[in-house]
């Protein structure tokens, strides 16, 4: 019996539209599939990027922003070229995997995150109905005290700060808690505080300290009993409210307090992610933050 062959030239073939198209014959039957185009497709300029090249771009382009990092140096970290990162913070380069791997690694990312919108992540188990407990998280100078205070007052929530619970169980300032005492006996009176706060009947909005995240108890406890909001805003704003607030320590470095700030948000930005929500105060201001805060407090988890 004579067996049929058929040379196919892999090169030109185009797989999907031939799988797609009848096949009468099967293959060694005489079926010579057909040829690609001698070009491809161009792709019109004056349409808009693709939804998921958008959304990269429009990631990459914030957290450069909030490093404060210009394009040549994300293209020093990352290994790619200044032009070509120009045209994916536009929409308009599309990646290979490889490149979006070299850029979450310069960025400090997972390569997930990226092609993430804000506020869109999985969801944990939820509860319904609008949250008994809100908790604010984020570096000092996010607006924690001031948002979460008028947050409360528009709830009719308590407003509790942690820090000034802290200081009332201890006896001193916090500064000399961890001057005296050190970080763990800070965090083991910050742990307390939380504890008492959350035994409450009354609800309350809840302001945290900046380095909560890093203690994973607290964290989780957290995460489980309130509905918890980052409160995110770029270095540079960070650092104008603390000085706002009469804190003038940063001005004695400002070159050195700068690169500490980035270098905590780059350290805890996975910790801080890990809320429920994002409310970014540099984009909305003082009145829009207050109100997102409230719209979510007021909504079932999920929505």
């Amino acid at each position: 019996m004579e067996q049929a062959l058929c040379f196919v030239n892999w090169q030109n073939w185009n797989y999907s539209a031939w799988m797609s198209g009848p096949r009468e014959k099967e293959i060694g039957q005489g079926d010579e599939p057909p040829p690609l185009p001698s070009k491809a497709r161009k792709r019109d300029p004056a349409a808009p990027p693709h939804p998921i090249l958008q959304v990269l771009a429009n990631e990459i382009r914030e957290t450069r922003f909030d490093y404060l990092w210009t394009v040549r140096e994300l293209a020093e970290r990352s290994g790619l070229s200044e032009r070509f990162i120009a045209l994916v913070e536009k929409g308009a380069a599309n990646p290979s995997v490889l490149s979006l791997v070299a850029l979450a690694d310069a960025l400090e990312r997972k390569p997930y995150q990226l092609l993430m919108p804000v506020n869109q992540k999985p969801e944990p188990p939820t509860f319904g109905g609008p949250a008994r407990f809100v908790s604010l998280i984020g570096l000092r100078g996010a607006g924690k005290s001031t948002i979460g205070a008028l947050a409360a007052k528009t709830l009719g929530m308590r407003f509790v700060e942690l820090d000034a619970e802290i200081e009332k169980a201890a006896g001193m300032a916090t500064a000399e808690i961890f001057e005296l005492h050190g970080a763990d006996a800070f965090r083991r009176f910050e742990r307390e505080a939380l504890g008492r706060t959350l035994a409450e009947r009354s609800s309350a909005v809840i302001a945290t300290s900046g380095g909560l995240v890093t203690d994973s108890a607290a964290l989780e406890r957290l995460l489980a009993a309130s509905r918890t909001i980052w409160l995110k805003a770029r270095p540079q704003d960070h650092y104008r409210r603390v000085v706002d607030q009469g804190d003038t320590r940063p001005m004695a470095n400002r070159e050195r307090a700068m690169d500490e700030l980035r270098g905590l948000l780059r350290a805890r930005r996975a910790l801080y992610e890990r809320a429920d929500e994002i409310v970014d105060t540099s984009k909305l201001g003082l009145e829009r933050s207050v109100d997102r805060v409230v719209k979510i407090a007021r909504s079932p988890r999920g929505e």
